[in-house]
């Protein structure tokens, strides 16, 4: 199949992407693989090939490339497979049979780096403005760097002290700690939220993007203040999906950066990122004595084993056994 021929092709995986209620970042990542193993296949001419002519062999060999050739993480490898199932079976209407045994990428075990309690006071301490907020509240609530970037102001409840996790990790929502010590800077945050929103009301624009057919279903949702984004975008932007202008969430490249440059200030030598904060969070709870279940719970994890990592954190060093050099 000629090269003209691929737009379409990429037209229908978007098209399967939004009609399951994928995320813009999985249509992103799936139109991407397809490209690619087309890009990988090519005919006697050297023109790509189209998937619906390729084998479960050729979709095989495809996955042992990025292995064996181009050396990825197995989460790599295994993003490639889930988007090659995707593409065959939503977007082709053929879905893969058996791929045979395959070279998988290898997955080390790795323990999550975590930051004892005096560098997370130094690296928050370097940080100032919303930045410092959002790291603030992945520390003190747990959460990943997109859940606090996704929260609407409806999921702050300041009176139960908890924050409420909309559609999070495999779909889930979930509840979670509101820090006391946040409660004033969060409040000042909504204040400043009111503003823009009204700015932007003022100019006949406001309406926030809304999951699902909440739009539809609710007209005047889009421009109501509890659905509006705790840190929203300091510019307007035009939507890919839709083509509406409006005001997304602040960039997830905003806080990392950030957070990044904090730890060097900070002069703390481990690889922290935004991540590292919700490791910690878990890790410290744990010191704390809380029950893994309730961590697990906070967290969101679907298994419990998940959880259990942070207690091999807990039992290096001086947190879970002394040395017999030491007295």
């Amino acid at each position: 199949m000629k090269v003209a021929s691929e737009p379409r092709l990429l037209d229908r995986v978007r098209t399967a992407c939004r009609i399951r209620h994928l995320s813009y970042k999985t249509e992103q990542a799936y139109v991407g693989w397809a490209r690619r193993l087309a890009l990988h296949h090519r005919d006697h001419a050297g023109r790509p090939r189209h998937p619906a002519t390729l084998s479960e062999a050729d979709v095989a060999a495809f996955l042992a490339h990025l292995a064996e050739t181009r050396r990825v993480a197995a989460s790599t490898q295994n993003q490639a497979l889930n988007a090659l199932i995707f593409l065959y079976d939503a977007a082709l209407g053929q879905p893969l049979g058996d791929l045979g045994d395959f070279p998988r990428a290898r997955r080390p075990r790795r323990l999550p780096l975590v930051l004892a309690r005096p560098e997370v006071e130094r690296l928050l301490a370097a940080m100032d403005g919303t930045p410092a907020v959002v790291a603030s509240l992945l520390y003190g609530s747990g959460l990943r760097l997109m859940e606090g970037l996704r929260l609407r102001v409806k999921d702050l409840d300041f009176a139960m002290r908890q924050l409420t996790v909309r559609d999070g990790k495999g779909g889930r929502d979930r509840v979670t700690v509101l820090p006391d010590g946040l409660h004033d800077q969060l409040r000042e945050q909504l204040d400043h939220v009111k503003c823009v929103h009204a700015g932007d009301l003022a100019e006949g624009l406001g309406a926030v993007e809304l999951p699902y057919a909440l739009a539809r279903k609710y007209p005047n949702a889009p421009r109501e203040p509890g659905w509006q984004y705790v840190f929203p975008s300091t510019t307007r932007s035009t939507d890919p999906r839709t083509g509406r202008v409006g005001r997304h969430h602040l960039s997830e490249s905003v806080v990392q950066k950030r957070v990044r440059r904090a730890v060097r200030e900070a002069g703390i030598s481990k690889p922290a990122s935004c991540h590292t904060l919700r490791h910690s969070f878990a890790t410290h709870l744990l010191e704390r004595g809380h029950d893994i279940r309730t961590v697990q719970e906070l967290l969101g994890h679907a298994s419990v084993r998940t959880t259990q990592l942070y207690t091999h954190v807990l039992n290096r060093g001086g947190l879970g056994v002394r040395s017999p050099l030491d007295p």
